[in-house]
């Protein structure tokens, strides 16, 4: 992939992806120092698949059944790696220079003692680098694949797509935080992060009505699960959730020190959290209809 290679790190990567052709290429140069590459695609339609391929990935196709598993549990249980080591790269992020040599410390070392890593990533909005609404934002993405899954939160069709959506990885083990940072280029435009948060209130009213109709909380229940998922459990009994989810990431979070674009950035959270809080009602008082298309 890359001419400066010269020996390659002893990795496995994952990167899943549906039509993702305009970004894929900047994603995949960020890796070339990757020995093994699985692009995990969801028949894409926009010449991504060739395009992986003739950067050197492996392009594998996943089927979709509406519910469980979804892309990366999927892969991580299909896929016949060639290394022990695995990390998950979202299309739309990439790893900056210094990450190679950081990664090849870790997994050529055959008694390092950390099973997982924890990466921090900056969000790219409206053309701006933001340093401080949801900065610092934690995912742990580099781990020994037998010893990490997906967590799954519910077995239901949550009409949010076929990846992964605010589920987590779960390692049994160790796990540390890795000094070098991704980019993360989730919302090229107001109307992609809309569209994206459309789709992710789908999952978190589905979940949250499934969670009340078994009567238990199963963010609480899990003992694997994270203090910031049980946090995040208690937090949808509070009332007013979008004006305090604006006020966190405005705040809290400093954002108003992004200026414009923080202020935005949190305002539009705000919003998603009505969706979400929308959604919800919709589910329980409606018998899980939603509105019909009009004729």
């Amino acid at each position: 992939m890359s001419e400066r290679v010269t020996r390659m790190v002893s990795i496995s990567v994952i990167v899943p992806i549906k039509n993702e052709a305009h970004q894929l290429a900047r994603c995949l140069r960020s890796i070339a120092w990757a020995d093994e590459i699985f692009v995990v695609d969801s028949c894409s339609t926009d010449g991504s698949p060739e395009l992986a391929a003739a950067l050197g990935a492996k392009v594998v196709q996943f089927q979709f059944n509406g519910t469980w598993p979804k892309k990366k549990n999927w892969a991580l249980d299909a896929l016949s790696f060639k290394h022990e080591w695995a990390f998950i790269l979202d299309a739309d992020e990439v790893l900056p220079p210094e990450a190679e040599d950081e990664f090849r410390s870790i997994v050529e070392d055959p008694h390092h003692p950390v099973d997982g890593y924890w990466i921090n990533r900056r969000f790219r909005f409206m053309g701006k680098w933001l340093r401080h609404a949801y900065y610092p934002n934690w995912n742990l993405r580099l781990f020994r694949h037998r010893l990490g899954r997906y967590e799954q939160l519910t077995a239901v069709a949550t009409e949010s797509g076929d990846n992964e959506v605010h589920e987590h990885v779960v390692v049994q083990g160790k796990t540390g935080r890795l000094r070098c940072e991704m980019d993360h280029y989730a919302f090229p435009s107001v109307e992609v992060f809309v569209e994206k948060h459309n789709r992710y209130s789908n999952w978190e009213a589905r979940v949250a009505r499934e969670r009340i109709m078994r009567r238990t909380d199963s963010g609480l229940q899990n003992a694997r699960t994270s203090w910031r998922r049980r946090l995040k459990w208690l937090s949808h009994r509070l009332p007013g959730r979008p004006t305090l989810r604006f006020l966190y990431v405005y705040l809290w979070q400093r954002g108003f020190l992004d200026g414009r674009e923080g202020y935005y950035f949190a305002r539009l959270h705000g919003m998603y959290e009505l969706l979400c809080v929308a959604k919800e009602y919709e589910l329980r008082h409606a018998g899980g209809r939603t509105s019909e298309a009009a004729k």
